[in-house]
């Protein structure tokens, strides 16, 4: 009888009832509701599957995320050693390659006024920056937060890692890949409150064709001049500019296939996971947290009203060939920002096709945030 009493308790503390804890099933809520808004509704399936699955095992199981330091046996939990990945800036990077390989360049050359656009956008991280010192973060934690405004779920993991901000991590992550997925949620209602509806549906001259030259001389380009300026972006400009330089070179097709697809997934997956792992409920349910989120938010929605903003200047400088609504893709979610332009012009008129002049302020949004990160890192001195 004592045989069986003793285990029956060793199997029950074992469980996750053993010493449950309220904020643990919150998480958990929350975990479920990330993943009824991706499979349900589509918001970003890609990041927020693994993402909320991350989120639902941590709260499930917390030594999943176990430090090789606070194990008995010296074998950390399993996303544990995802996580060191992303505090390495392995996956960001290699992440980056595979938006390279994925991305086309072409709208960004054929208008290079395009950067102006990505440049603006940038606005929100700069602005947040200072509203977090404000709010009672140290400077650096405050330029780990401010990345959020650029909606880049890698480029916020690699700062925070180089800055030594790992335990704003997870919130920060979170944070920019929820940004990054409620793209169509957050940015057409501000679209549609700083543009008018004629301004929404000018239409654009199809822009020139780009020779297989230039697409190849860019990255190139891009690489020295940027990594020479801030060498401290080179993970990321460079692994951006390699993955494209290996889609347009057009001699190592199956590096292009792969890094734009079986590495992508691979990358997406474990960082996902490892990242959702970092909410458990303890580090993610503070007022640090809710600041963060919150943060992230105003820089995201000012970054989007920045480059409106611009795009409306341009639009009164060009004499009406521009339209604002792809300022809103100077941010960096790929390509989803630019489609969100497209959709809110089609919205004003059916035969407005604005996707690829777009593409142009997005593309240069992503390169924009990897500059910011490196001019905080420059700022900070950190290599």
């Amino acid at each position: 009888m004592d045989y069986i009493t003793t285990t029956l308790s060793n199997l029950l503390q074992q469980t996750a009832f053993a010493n449950p804890d309220p904020r643990n099933f919150v998480m958990i809520g929350v975990a479920l509701i990330f993943l009824y808004l991706a499979i349900k509704k589509g918001f970003e399936p890609l990041l927020l599957v693994p993402i909320s699955f991350g989120m639902l095992l941590v709260n499930i199981y917390p030594d999943i995320m176990l430090t090789v330091e606070d194990s008995s046996n010296g074998i950390g939990g399993l996303l544990h050693y995802f996580y060191l990945l992303d505090e390495w800036s392995i996956l960001p990077s290699l992440i980056f390659m595979g938006v390279g390989a994925m991305t086309d360049f072409g709208p960004l050359i054929a208008n290079p006024k395009s950067f102006l656009l990505g440049a603006a956008a940038q606005f929100g991280i700069y602005g947040a920056y200072f509203m977090a010192i404000f709010m009672g973060f140290n400077d650096k934690a405050a330029a780990a937060i401010s990345i959020i405004g650029g909606a880049d779920g890698p480029t916020s993991i690699f700062l925070a890692g180089k800055l030594g901000q790992t335990k704003y991590l997870g919130p920060i992550a979170v944070a920019a890949y929820s940004y990054m997925a409620l793209v169509p949620i957050i940015q057409p209602p501000i679209m549609k409150f700083l543009t008018t509806e004629e301004e929404r549906k000018i239409k654009m001259e199809q822009l020139r064709p780009v020779s297989k030259l230039e697409k190849i001389l860019f990255p190139i380009i891009v690489t020295i001049v940027v990594c020479l300026i801030l060498p401290t972006t080179a993970p990321l400009v460079g692994m951006l500019m390699l993955g494209n330089l290996f889609r347009e070179s057009g001699v190592v097709g199956q590096l292009a296939e792969t890094a734009s697809n079986a590495l992508m997934y691979i990358v997406v997956i474990v960082l996902g996971t490892s990242v959702g792992a970092t909410t458990s409920a303890e580090a993610f349910l503070n007022r640090d947290t809710i600041k963060i989120v919150l943060l992230g938010l105003v820089a995201f929605a000012l970054g989007t009203a920045m480059g409106i903003v611009f795009g409306k200047i341009m639009c009164k400088v060009t004499g009406g060939k521009v339209n604002p609504l792809i300022g809103s893709a100077g941010v960096s979610a790929v390509p989803m920002a630019a489609r969100v332009s497209q959709k809110v012009g089609a919205e004003a008129d059916p035969t407005n096709f604005l996707l690829m002049h777009a593409m142009g302020p997005n593309v240069a949004g992503v390169i924009g945030t990897a500059v910011a990160a490196g001019t905080f890192m420059a700022i900070f001195g950190v290599k």
